[in-house]
């Protein structure tokens, strides 16, 4: 029976093909017109060109209508032969290994009688249901090993297809037919050979061959025994077919994310380098507006749009446009788009950025005149942004193009550190001792670490601050009020850090759950949770620091009625002519300035300890560190 359907499919597929073919040969490029606009053209008055350029495009997509459909053929013809299981499979494209939920439906799998292994396990929430316990053991390793779904990714085809995320005014952007030539360079440290494969097969497949000149791979280390030999093999494998396409260089030791960027790019001879990550999936027109923005600027640095391929399921998510930012830990984040831009009405053109996250494309020549990147950035973390000051400050700037969209594979954790925040904010120091003039504090306070004997050894900087010479790049100052207003100092802070009560310190003052508004005191650790900010105007502000124009901080404030203080929006707080604003001295009592009642802590019923407003008794508080010696009288 299945056989028989099957024949059925490709004999009306192949009577499809045929006619489409004599329609092709036999009607002339008048009566295609003719035939798919019919008397549109008088209607909408069309010019020529443009109704030619129309009925090309209808013609390609039925030209791509016929390839797909002779490939759906040859995939019936192998299922035929596969059995009911593949054609499961081939059925739920999306979810290869189809949960319970699914494979009920279909009717071709029955309950899983397998004992689930990993019930708490992240991968397997939304996935891997139908899995042997053999195979979800396998599963689970590599996901532990590697971040992401491994097993998954090893089954799923390297050429697979991604649905086209670009706006759709996009697909009638048309851009120079002499473009620059493009080196893309994939850095990896330990990503699986599938995903390297797939990410190489997709800049392949998806750029023009003319203007790609190679892609240069770079591996910081790898530790994978499969990133030897066999992904050496693989190489040949492309090169035989495009000579000198691929080109690979490793590490001897690990030398981090920004130094393997700088040999990729070393090693690069086109025009444009485009630096990726190795796990990425570029989308269909990705490189043509890289290329026409940089041969229109040689001095702009550009990301492309990033959507997101989900790290269990590997589905890809669409992300909106959007401008990459950071806060004053330079860690990233999105920020909304210019209202400058928004004003245009038009969504192809490029949009100015305060930053750039980890992807980005430029000059070759440039990107070496201003330095590259920062070799003495170590193993993650912190390069994108402090390459961003330097392109604004030295001469540059940056931009995000919404006609390019590349596919970036998230992990669920990530294999360069145990404790990223070590390597986070060291780079963090180094960006804001190099770029950052007196705002520099900013970082020291958001990371919470003393403004002075930090005890963090963030390299030499010298050679970087005679770059900054050299280029004679503008000052930190300039860029907040030019570049990125949103980002807010705070000048006003006095002392911060982790705030105690002598009554038992080994807990410290918390901004409790969030949602919520109500602070705690918890054994102390080092979390942000824990920041306390006291400005000399009087306020405490608790949690991470934010400082930002579009968003607030949250001030500790006493209600005036009852004995729990809260924690509100600061501009809010403000507003409404809350109480928050307090007298404190390190070593001495918190005490509110309207109420006089003072911020203690007192026994709970469960042992612990609970915050309290009411009249001074004896207690004092302390703060871990001060600014510029305040309060020490």
């Amino acid at each position: 029976m299945l056989r028989r359907n099957v024949l059925r499919v490709l004999s009306i597929g192949l009577l499809l093909v045929f006619a489409l073919n004599l329609l092709l040969i036999f009607y002339t490029k008048r009566t295609v017109q003719e035939l798919i606009l019919g008397d549109r053209q008088n209607k909408l008055h069309f010019a020529l060109s443009e109704l030619n350029w129309t009925v090309m495009d209808r013609l390609s997509r039925l030209e791509a209508n016929l390839r797909h459909l002779k490939q759906t053929m040859k995939l019936a013809t192998k299922q035929s032969e596969d059995g009911l299981g593949m054609l499961a499979t081939v059925k739920d494209e999306k979810h290869p290994f189809p949960d319970t939920a699914h494979a009920k439906e279909g009717g071709f799998f029955k309950e899983n009688p397998h004992k689930v292994l990993f019930p708490d396990s992240e991968l397997f929430k939304k996935w891997g249901r139908d899995l042997s316990e053999a195979q979800q053991k396998e599963a689970e390793d590599l996901f532990q090993k590697f971040g992401y779904n491994v097993y998954l990714s090893d089954r799923l085809p390297l050429d697979r297809t991604l649905p086209d995320t670009r706006d759709s005014r996009c697909h009638w952007k048309r851009y120079p037919s002499q473009l620059p030539s493009l080196s893309v360079i994939l850095i990896f440290m330990d990503e699986a050979l599938s995903v390297i494969q797939r990410a190489i097969t997709s800049i392949v497949q998806r750029t023009p061959p003319r203007l790609l000149k190679e892609i240069i791979l770079v591996d910081d280390f790898s530790s994978n025994g499969e990133l030897k030999a066999d992904l050496d093999e693989k190489i040949k494998l492309y090169n035989q077919k495009s000579p000198g396409l691929l080109k690979i260089i490793r590490h001897t030791e690990r030398r981090g994310l920004a130094a393997a960027r700088n040999t990729g790019r070393e090693m690069a001879t086109a025009d444009v380098v485009a630096i990726l990550d190795a796990h990425i999936e570029v989308n269909v027109g990705w490189a043509e507006p890289i290329l026409a923005r940089i041969q229109e600027d040689r001095t702009v640095i550009v990301s492309p749009v990033f959507d997101n391929i989900l790290f269990d399921t590997f589905e890809l998510i669409k992300y909106a446009l959007a401008v990459d930012g950071f806060g004053w830990e330079l860690w990233c984040r999105y920020d909304a788009l210019p209202k400058a831009w928004v004003d245009l009405h038009d969504v192809t053109a490029p949009v100015r950025s305060p930053s750039i996250m980890g992807i980005l494309a430029a000059n070759r020549l440039f990107l070496e005149e201003i330095g590259s990147l920062d070799g003495g950035m170590l193993t993650y973390g912190g390069e994108n942004v402090e390459l961003s000051l330097r392109v604004w400050q030295c001469g540059g700037r940056i931009e995000v193009l919404p006609c390019s969209r590349v596919a970036h594979l998230e992990r669920h954790h990530k294999p360069y550190s145990l404790d990223l925040r070590i390597p986070l904010k060291r780079n963090a120091l180094r960006v804001a001792e190099i770029w950052m003039d007196e705002y520099k504090d900013m970082v020291y306070m958001a990371w919470n670490i003393p403004l002075q004997n930090s005890g963090i050894d963030f390299g030499d900087i010298s050679s970087r601050m005679a770059l900054r010479k050299r280029l004679k790049c503008k000052t930190f100052d300039w860029y907040l009020k030019n570049v990125y207003p949103l980002l807010k100092p705070v000048r006003s802070v006095v002392a911060y850090g982790r705030m105690k009560n002598t009554l038992d310190e080994r807990v410290c003052l918390d901004q409790g759950a969030v949602p919520g508004n109500t602070p705690i005191v918890h054994h102390c650790h080092q979390y942000s949770t824990q920041n306390v900010y006291y400005h000399l105007t009087g306020e405490f502000y608790v949690g991470p620091l934010i400082a930002q124009r579009d968003a607030d901080d949250r001030c500790l404030t006493d209600p005036g009625k009852g004995e729990k203080p809260t924690l509100e929006p600061c501009s809010k707080a403000v507003k409404n002519r809350l109480n928050i604003r307090w007298d404190f001295k390190p070593g001495r009592a918190v005490i509110n300035r309207v109420t006089r009642r003072c911020l203690e802590m007192k026994r709970d019923i469960w042992g612990g300890y609970t915050l309290v407003l009411r009249a001074c008794t004896t207690q004092v508080w302390t703060i871990q560190y001060t600014v510029r010696n305040w309060g020490s009288d």
